[in-house]
């Protein structure tokens, strides 16, 4: 009996203990009725009773912060682009964020309502939310797709093609260039987000990668041709039109030649025949002692190039020859003794081909700037080349200049056939190490004579 009653008080208890949390739920999600419910944080912030208008409203105004922000864009240290947060439409996903949030212990299931609702009221269980930053893809779509047309570049695979004695097809790989366009998506959205922290202007920087071409110089080839070595350059401006047909003429003969390994290389044997037969127009030459007009006037030009190429790459110098006096094209842009005369079959300019393979030549001209090139390609040892300042001393000033009768010409007529070049010595070091033991330790000296202006003076009537 006393068992039952006992019975009968707990399940009273029990009853009225339910009765009274159903009414405290009750009370409770009376007050949080159309408000979100506790234990929910947005952002790590408690939203605990606000409205969906009070969470929309805190996002609206924190998007007039992001309007001002801006985004500078650096390719290769230069910018390149910036976007403001007008322009890609920055803005809170307020309402989005809301809405979530506002659905806890709203479930449409009915266990998983009364759960969300209990774990709320209780403080069981936190909910977080996470609100993000929504943006206008378009403009950084188009601003990639004309930057991958801009910058993105094909590798290029080496060609080398040898026939009757020359390399007739040659160029040296090249890498290409990829622009990481979603690798640059992703860290700008990440830039985009962080602005939640801290608003203020962020700088971008769009990477890229090298592209590997397939078949390489070295692939390409048997003579050992694998690299870039060494190049020389001389600038031919103020030349007259028949110089600089000569010139582009004689470099011709020299593109793509190959200086096998160990072998000395003649210029003359290369230019070959120069006279109007060949090809060449007439240019001022200098020929027994007085500047004349001749057949292939600006071939000197194409030696002193080869031979600054040279000295640049190390090689033994076999035979050079200063000429007889200082030419203005020559110091255009070097000091006076780098120039190297030919005129066969005598003067000749010879180099050596000490490096471990073949060497190819590869001739260039800028006609826009008047620059003519020469490059040797091959194989690299470890030679350093140390090439001294030329000293320029016992200058002489060119001498009064020189009037001659000419019958040929009318009387007042006067006609300048030859210039005036002060005089002077000139000479620079030259020393190459290998295995870093001196090889070449050799002085180059010129001795330009004082040169004088000719005027041919008419006496016909």
């Amino acid at each position: 009996m006393i068992a039952k009653k006992l019975t009968g008080i707990v399940l009273l208890l029990a009853l009225i203990a339910a009765v009274v949390f159903i009414f405290f739920v009750f009370k409770k999600n009376t007050q949080f009725h159309q408000k979100i419910y506790p234990g929910v944080y947005i952002d790590n912030r408690p939203a605990e009773g606000k409205t969906k208008k009070n969470i929309t409203a805190y996002f609206r105004q924190k998007n007039s912060s992001l309007q001002n922000v801006s985004f500078q864009v650096i390719y290769q240290d230069a910018y390149i682009a910036t976007f403001s947060g007008s322009k890609l439409q920055l803005a809170y996903n307020g309402d989005a964020t809301a809405d979530r949030a506002y659905l806890i212990g709203r479930s449409t299931a009915l266990t998983s309502r009364i759960y969300q609702q209990l774990s709320a009221l209780f403080h069981w269980q936190r909910f977080d939310f996470e609100s993000r930053i929504d943006f206008n893809r378009d403009p950084l779509q188009e601003f990639i797709a004309n930057s991958e047309e801009k910058y993105n570049q094909p590798a290029k695979n080496a060609l080398f093609k040898f026939e009757s004695g020359k390399v007739v097809n040659f160029r040296k790989e090249t890498l290409g260039n990829v622009i990481l366009s979603d690798q640059f998506l992703k860290e700008f959205e990440q830039d985009i987000q962080s602005l939640k922290q801290k608003a203020g202007n962020k700088i971008i920087i769009l990477q890229s990668q090298p592209v590997e071409p397939e078949i390489t110089l070295a692939q390409a080839n048997n003579y050992g041709i694998r690299e870039f070595i060494a190049e020389g350059q001389s600038d031919y401006s103020h030349s007259i039109p028949g110089r600089i047909h000569n010139i582009l003429l004689a470099a011709s003969k020299f593109n793509g030649v190959l200086i096998p390994k160990g072998k000395i290389f003649s210029f003359n044997d290369i230019v070959g025949d120069i006279s109007a037969d060949t090809g060449y127009q007439q240019a001022y030459i200098i020929k027994a002692g007085r500047t004349v007009l001749g057949d292939g006037g600006g071939v000197c030009q194409v030696s002193t190039t080869l031979f600054r190429a040279a000295l640049h790459a190390g090689l033994p110098i076999v035979e050079r020859h200063a000429h007889a006096y200082r030419v203005g094209y020559y110091e255009n842009d070097a000091g006076p003794g780098f120039d190297a005369t030919v005129f066969a079959p005598s003067v000749d300019l010879k180099i050596k081909n000490d490096t471990p393979a073949s060497l190819l030549i590869e001739t260039e001209v800028n006609q826009t700037k008047n620059i003519l090139i020469f490059k040797f390609y091959g194989t690299k040892d470890d030679r350093k080349v140390e090439i001294g300042t030329p000293a320029l001393y016992d200058v002489t000033p060119a001498p009064p200049p020189l009037y001659q009768d000419d019958p040929t010409l009318k009387i007042g007529v006067v006609k300048q056939v030859d210039f005036a070049a002060p005089g002077g010595k000139a000479d620079f070091t030259y020393k190459v190490y290998k295995d870093n033991k001196l090889t070449i330790d050799t002085d180059f000296f010129s001795a330009y004579q004082p040169w004088q202006a000719v005027y041919l003076r008419g006496t016909a009537d």
